[in-house]
């Protein structure tokens, strides 16, 4: 991954798992009672959130006896969701080490840390044995990483064969100059978002085979604008949120990605891959 300690500085909060156990109280809840759903809103950090994740997981099928592999996991929530909802051994990898902290710590709350594990390091040189995995997805990680090949042919040195990896990402929708900052990055510096093609060329030189496609433009659109309505009704934002990871500059950051998605430049995209 380019300029690591870059990206890593861009997520970190400073204060991340202090200003989460200090938004519990607000949801009337202890770090007891805390359950999957109060942390939804700030566990999953990309457009759609639960629901992205679900309708990702819902075509990779993954049986409860699979041991999967989440790259990029940030704080471990799509971890967390898939392991509490059908039973699977879920281990995390993200570069943030803060966001990997917190995350165990969450998961500990959550009486899933047996099950769910979550580790710091690159998704480029990660730190498992050949074949360890039965599954994969990434969730909105490739836009941080500039050298996609070797993103895909590392996931396929740790998947085993016949592995279902599901990626769930921002891509190029079209031309022009993306307006910054945004969530994955301040300025183009340490953004590397490449089109669906780019992606498709990538896995294949390592090894996958492609075997779908799904632009989630609309469902973007449609998400933002919900969220802004119960946002608008509710008086504010909710105790705990993206604004709790992005702090002061969360409007600036995702007004600015809802502008390109509306522009045309971008989008969430789907793409499913099989190592064959």
């Amino acid at each position: 991954m380019s300029n690591n300690k870059d990206i890593s500085n861009h997520y970190l909060h400073g204060s991340l798992l202090k200003a989460i156990e200090s938004a519990l109280p607000k949801l009337g809840k202890t770090t007891d009672t805390v359950t999957i759903e109060d942390l939804a809103l700030i566990d999953e950090f990309h457009i759609g959130g639960r629901q992205a994740t679900e309708n990702l997981l819902n075509q990779l099928n993954f049986s409860n006896k699979e041991h999967l592999l989440d790259i990029g996991c940030g704080l471990g929530g799509a971890s967390r969701y898939t392991s509490n909802k059908y039973s699977n051994r879920v281990t995390g990898i993200d570069l943030t080490a803060e966001y990997i902290e917190t995350g165990n710590v969450l998961s500990q709350w959550l009486n899933l840390d047996k099950k769910v594990n979550l580790h710091q390091g690159s998704a480029l040189s990660m730190p498992f044995q050949d074949k360890t995995f039965d599954g994969a997805f990434i969730l909105h990680v490739g836009m941080n990483i500039e050298d996609k090949t070797q993103l895909f042919k590392e996931i396929y040195r740790v998947l085993k064969p016949g592995s279902l990896l599901g990626i769930y990402d921002i891509m190029r929708n079209g031309d022009g100059e993306l307006i910054y900052p945004v969530p994955w990055a301040a300025n183009k510096k340490n953004s590397y978002v490449a089109t669906p093609s780019q992606y498709k060329q990538a896995l294949e030189k390592a090894g996958f085979e492609v075997t779908k496609e799904n632009n989630r433009r609309n469902f973007a659109l449609n998400f933002f604008e919900a969220l802004k309505r119960k946002t608008k009704a509710a008086g504010g934002p909710p105790p705990l949120g993206l604004h709790t990871l992005m702090q002061e500059s969360t409007a600036v950051k995702l007004n600015n990605m809802i502008d390109n998605i509306v522009e045309g430049y971008i989008a969430p995209v789907e793409i499913i891959a099989n190592k064959t």
